[in-house]
């Protein structure tokens, strides 16, 4: 069995020698540009065009991660060729506390905390009730579903929205673009975790960011091309928006000169909200690989029309 790696990491050769001793009867090569040699699976993290090139004989495409718009939408992609997500693999727990701890950050005022400490002000703002901080998180998928339920532990009101109709315990669901202006009139801290795709590209602008409740927060794990950034930062400065906890960026990483850096209401952490756990990653790939090879059945096999 012939497997074609590359990933976009400094330390990609660590992950590639980790999937050759999870799976030793294989040949695990590391993609080299100009080589041609076809394989029977490529594991890959946002590959170039050419690492597709001469590939006649893919039984399926693994991605490094659970977004996959860096191999569905990348040019030179088999169109004929199974693509598999990374389910979880200990991002769900990391995601949990990110947006949770975002979440407590705004309603108990820590970000004004913050600026008041570095004025040495001794400041103490009026406590707030969660209830009047509900969460709406867009995207109740594996990751959405966790992050909904870990909020709602924290007796924070939680909506969700997703394109189709969900059920999630604990969640008020609202499903489709017909209650999409709903959910996000009910909500005040707005948390995206929408794969991206040509249809949520975009998605926070000025019109539907403008639709929270006012004083509302934004928190994107997602993608940065789901977020304008100019109707953000101007939404930021008029106070209709009271902050926002970014973590995902349209360039990364983040340009020194753009504004987000400097900006007083917004939280800038380089895309490590949910890391991607090499061995859990790894050993769950293999496996996959493993079922694939006896016939079975798998999760995570993705949707290229859906996108996700």
């Amino acid at each position: 069995m012939d497997i074609l790696f590359f990933a976009d990491e400094p330390n990609a050769h660590v992950w590639q020698r980790a999937l050759q001793k999870e799976l030793p009867k294989a040949q695990v090569r590391a993609w080299v540009r100009g080589e041609a040699h076809s394989a029977d699976y490529a594991v890959c993290w946002k590959p170039p065009a050419e690492f597709f090139m001469g590939q006649t004989r893919l039984k399926a495409i693994f991605n490094l991660g659970a977004g996959v718009d860096s191999i569905v939408h990348a040019p030179g992609v088999p169109g004929d060729v199974t693509m598999i997500r990374v389910d979880d693999a200990g991002m769900a727990a990391q995601m949990e506390e990110y947006v949770a701890w975002c979440a407590l950050h705004f309603c108990r005022r820590f970000d004004e905390y913050g600026r008041e400490q570095a004025a040495t002000r001794w400041t103490k703002f009026p406590a707030r009730a969660r209830s009047a901080f509900p969460v709406g998180v867009m995207g109740l998928g594996v990751l959405g579903e966790r992050v909904a339920q870990a909020v709602a532990h924290f007796e924070f009101p939680v909506l969700g929205w997703s394109r189709t109709a969900r059920q999630v315990p604990g969640v008020r669901c609202h499903a489709g673009a017909a209650q999409f202006d709903e959910f996000l009139a009910g909500t005040r801290i707005l948390v995206c975790l929408l794969p991206l795709t040509p249809q949520t590209r975009d998605i926070m602008n000025a019109r539907t960011l403008s639709r929270l409740l006012p004083g509302g927060y934004v928190i994107n794990v997602a993608r940065g091309a789901h977020l304008v950034d100019e109707d953000l930062i101007a939404l930021l400065d008029s106070d209709q928006l009271a902050g926002a906890a970014l973590d995902v960026f349209r360039t990364e990483p983040l340009p020194p000169e753009h504004p987000f850096w400097r900006h007083p209401k917004i939280t800038v952490t380089p895309h490590t909200s949910a890391r991607t756990l090499r061995d859990e990653t790894i050993a769950q790939i293999a496996g996959k690989i493993g079922a694939l090879e006896r016939g079975e059945p798998i999760a995570g096999v993705v949707d290229v029309q859906r996108g996700y």
